[in-house]
């Protein structure tokens, strides 16, 4: 029903209630069998222990527990509990990482007010929101917080702060005024009050008409339940290399057997020798070291002020081609500030865009003194008197407490050394007219030190003009002709034209003892001092952060609720908005189909007067053409946009619980500037995945390569699988959680986002892999036959070299893998952890072959001194191969 278009006997007809009288018992209990009660649904919640399990569904980890049971049912116990083991730590660590449940609907349900003042059968009573039906009459005032969505039928001086639905920091003025448009924008809902918002200022009664998942808020609950699970890039990725590993062991298996029957083996000896082949080609650390490097950015990440809430999501920031982000608290500072003064035909700009002391007054670009100028020192000081909010001060920091623009004169004042402390020292408020949303205007009458009377009256500049019969100028009070009359037109112009609100002063003496009862009889007759243009300022820091993440080949949008002269104002001064075409209204949007709106998507810049559909819609056009997108945002107007995004970012501070609980990242210091950090950390984690998937890789390859060749050759196998399961986790492991830690090459940011679609094997790292392999598994398979025909009847000897050579050469390679050049492009002692990584590596090698109680376990002899040089020999020399390779290259 469209409420705010009928009359209020229409509303009370078409919902069968009474202002006067409320609801009967008898109707509650009905309309409560039809409706339900007055709640938020939940939705399905995900259990702990589903949780858990969920841990486990990747396909890499499924191809795991598949290793697990296989070498279980081949009696290699000593395996399948080392895999498990790994299989358990990435359960575990991802579990704990996403303990946090999904709350957004929980932190719905709290905005909603636990008590409502409502009438029923003729008398007030408090109840609990939960039990309100539609068709209930609600009494609200200042401080209370609406729980259901109503009707206005009566509004006394009436604002509600709506941000968190609208995205507008400025409280709404709300009247009982027919809306003639059909379907206007929540924010032009000026007779609608809903659920969640807060009474600022006023009061008022109304009629109940929407409640539960019925309401604005429930619409947006509805659409945080209907948006699925993003799979990130990372997560498709991994998917894609464990079918191409299984695929691999497969057909390894099928090739041993095939050919060691060929060969005159029996088949069930090949059978093993094929699983232990499949067991080398599967990286069995993998996972675990997946969500290690994960959880390790997710730590750096808190150091830069930003909280990971889902482990992919680190990765995802790295290939973020748009950023959607919200205008007011994200990319503005969320508070109403002074930037403009005019008066007499003078405008000063105030400097300081914070809230701030003593800052600079600027006539141009020529800074001068506010104290000499009067007309400063007037409209500054008159923006105090006329004036109910406080400033709390605490240390270098302000709260505002009360009205936002109240707030803003308060600070402007201050800037110029003018506080109410010391002026209450000179003046006396006598009486005050409050502010009325149909007269646009406020009033107070000051007695001064000297017992002079005057009125001062503040407003909108429209309004108060006409009750002005002279003005300020050059210091003299002037008639206020038509000439006059139209400089403060062009003034209040000019500053809309910079999306400033304004705020007109005006006085005048008041010489009788007996003050007007009436506002009317008190604001007429008045001298028009000035104006005070204000806005929402952008944040200093965002205009640089905008410009890093061009480079970067990242387009970043302005989605606001705001209206559009403000959203391109604050767009074209932090580098958004290039021209006026790249903006886009919400009534275009309702004109747009998806398939419309994905053909200019990527040409808009700014979407203003924008819902929370908008923004959903928004999202899923600029995914449907192929990007990454993050959507930032802080009200729960945010919260749907902000689960659908590849990356969702929520401000801690400013953020709503609903916002923060649908995101995947929460800005600790609000800060925009803080997303390129964390789009940066992203690029370099997912880089440092692709250094150990190569390193886990080739080590790999060439475990694959030296059993198989060995097998073609009829020699023994130059590995057993307990040998190659602890290079595959231990020997591995340990430097590939190093790589995880590598810091980011210079160039990072300056780099297009990569494209979702690339393979893990992009960019040449297929060939790295199989190449460095291929020179991995031969050195290893000559320095076994070596020993091996030196005596044929010690086999484990011939092993333990062949397992030293494989360790050796691997621990070599890892500083190869920390750049997509060579190993001597960048510092090999660069990487402290890897260092020790390697040591430790290396110590724990030695022990193995020289421990006796490890020995038995892992098939193990002592080597003797003389051997250690071919050892170090062969391991060495795929790098000195590739790096005599690279430099034959780069002669050429």
């Amino acid at each position: 029903m469209l409420y705010h278009g009928m009359k209020e006997k229409e509303v009370e007809q078409s919902l069968n209630t009474s202002v006067k009288q409320g609801l009967s018992e008898k109707a509650i209990e009905t309309r409560r069998k039809k409706f339900g009660w007055n709640e938020l649904s939940e939705g399905e919640k995900q259990s702990a222990i589903l949780l858990f399990f969920s841990q486990f569904k990747d396909f890499m980890v499924l191809v795991l527990l598949g290793a697990t049971l296989v070498s279980g049912l081949l009696g290699e116990y000593i395996d399948a509990v080392a895999i498990m083991a790994i299989v358990l730590l990435n359960g575990i660590l991802g579990f704990f990482q996403e303990r946090k449940a999904e709350k957004s609907l929980q932190a719905l349900k709290n905005l909603s007010a636990p008590q409502v003042t409502v009438l029923r059968d003729g008398r007030w009573i408090k109840k609990n929101s939960r039990e309100i039906v539609p068709g209930d009459v609600l009494k609200f005032a200042s401080g209370d917080r609406m729980g259901a969505d109503v009707r206005i039928i009566t509004a006394n001086n009436l604002e509600l702060e709506e941000s968190a639905l609208t995205g507008e920091s400025i409280p709404t003025v709300k009247n009982t005024h027919l809306i003639k448009e059909k379907t206007p924008n929540l924010g032009d809902m000026n007779n609608m009050a809903f659920m969640g918002t807060m009474v600022t200022r006023g009061n008022g009664v109304g009629i109940v008409t929407a409640i539960g998942m019925e309401t604005a808020m429930g619409k947006i609950a509805h659409m945080i339940q209907m948006t699925g699970t993003i799979v990130t890039p990372l997560q498709r990725r991994l998917e894609q290399l464990g079918k191409i590993l299984i695929t691999v062991a497969l057909l390894l298996t099928m090739l041993v057997v095939v050919v060691g029957i060929i060969h005159g083996h029996d088949a069930y000896t090949m059978f093993l020798a094929g699983v232990s082949l499949a067991v080398a080609a599967i990286p069995e650390g993998l996972p675990a070291i997946v969500t290690v490097a994960l959880s390790l950015g997710v730590q750096r990440m808190i150091r830069k002020n930003a909280i990971v809430r889902k482990l992919p999501a680190v990765e995802t920031l790295g290939c973020a081609s748009v950023i959607c982000s919200d205008k007011t608290g994200t990319m503005t500072q969320n508070k109403m500030t002074v930037t403009h003064l005019w008066s007499g035909g003078k405008t000063w700009n105030v400097a300081g865009e914070e809230h701030s002391k003593l800052e600079k007054f600027y006539e141009g670009e020529t800074p001068i003194d506010p104290f000499r100028e009067k007309s400063i020192q007037q409209l500054l000081t008159f923006g105090v008197l006329c004036n109910h909010t406080d400033l709390i001060i605490q240390g270098n920091t302000m709260a505002i407490d009360g009205d936002p623009t109240e707030g803003a004169l308060l600070i402007a004042a201050l800037k110029a050394g003018i506080d109410r402390d010391s002026l209450s020292e000179q003046f006396t408020i006598e009486k005050e007219y409050p502010f009325d949303s149909t007269r646009k205007m406020m009033s107070v009458i000051v007695k001064d030190s000297n017992g002079k009377k005057f009125a001062i009256t503040k407003g909108a500049p429209d309004v108060l003009v006409e009750k002005c019969e002279s003005i300020l100028w050059d210091g003299k009070q002037r008639i206020l002709n038509y000439e006059f009359g139209n400089d403060v037109k062009t003034a209040v112009s000019n500053l809309a034209a910079q999306a400033l609100r304004t705020i007109a002063i005006a006085f005048k003496p008041i010489h009788s003892s007996a003050y007007p009862q009436k506002e009317y009889e008190l604001e007429k007759g008045l001298t028009f001092i000035g104006l005070q243009g204000m806005i929402d300022p952008p944040r200093p820091e965002v205009k640089v952060a905008v410009e890093e993440c061009k480079s970067a080949g990242i387009k970043t949008v302005m989605i606001t609720g705001d209206h559009a002269a403000t959203a391109c104002a604050i767009a074209e001064q932090l580098g958004i908005l290039e021209h006026k075409e790249q903006v886009m209204d919400g009534q275009r949007l309702n004109e747009l189909s998806v398939e419309e709106l994905e053909e200019v998507v990527e040409d808009i810049a700014v979407f203003a007067r924008v819902t929370p559909e908008h923004k959903l819609k928004i999202v899923n056009a600029f995914q449907n053409k192929g990007h990454i997108v993050a959507m930032t945002g802080d009200g729960i107007n945010d919260a749907p946009a902000i689960k659908a995004a590849d990356i969702g970012i929520a401000m801690g501070i400013t953020g709503t619980d609903v916002a923060k609980e649908a995101s995947s990242l929460i800005l600790l210091d609000d800060n925009f500037a803080t997303i390129k950090a964390a789009i940066k950390e992203g690029r370099n984690i997912y880089e440092n995945i692709r250094k150990f998937i190569r390193y886990l890789l080739a080590s790999n390859v060439g475990e694959i390569l030296v059993m198989l060749f060995a097998m073609l050759m009829s020699l023994p196998l130059p590995l057993v699988p307990i040998q190659i399961l602890w290079v595959n986790l231990v020997t591995d492991g340990l430097p590939a959680m190093a790589l995880g830690l590598d810091q980011p090459e210079e160039n990072v940011m300056q780099r297009k986002p990569r494209h979702p679609k690339e393979g893990v094997f992009a960019r040449g790292l297929g060939w790295k892999i199989i190449s460095r392999g291929f020179l991995i598994g031969v050195s290893t398979l000559i320095a076994f036959i070596i020993v091996y025909h030196k005596d044929p009847n010690n086999l484990p000897y011939a092993q333990t070299i062949a397992f030293a050579t494989l360790v050796m050469a691997q621990l070599i390679h890892v500083f190869d893998c920390r750049s997509e050049i060579s190993v001597f492009s960048r510092n090999p002692l660069g990487n402290k952890y890897l260092v020790w990584s390697v040591i430790s590596s290396a110590a724990l090698m030695v022990a193995v072959i020289y421990v006796p109680v490890l020995q038995p376990i892992f098939h193990t002899v002592p080597i003797i001194l003389n051997d250690w040089l071919l050892v170090v020999g062969m391991s060495a020399l795929p790098t000195f191969l590739l790096a005599g390779s690279f430099i034959l290259r780069k002669k050429k």
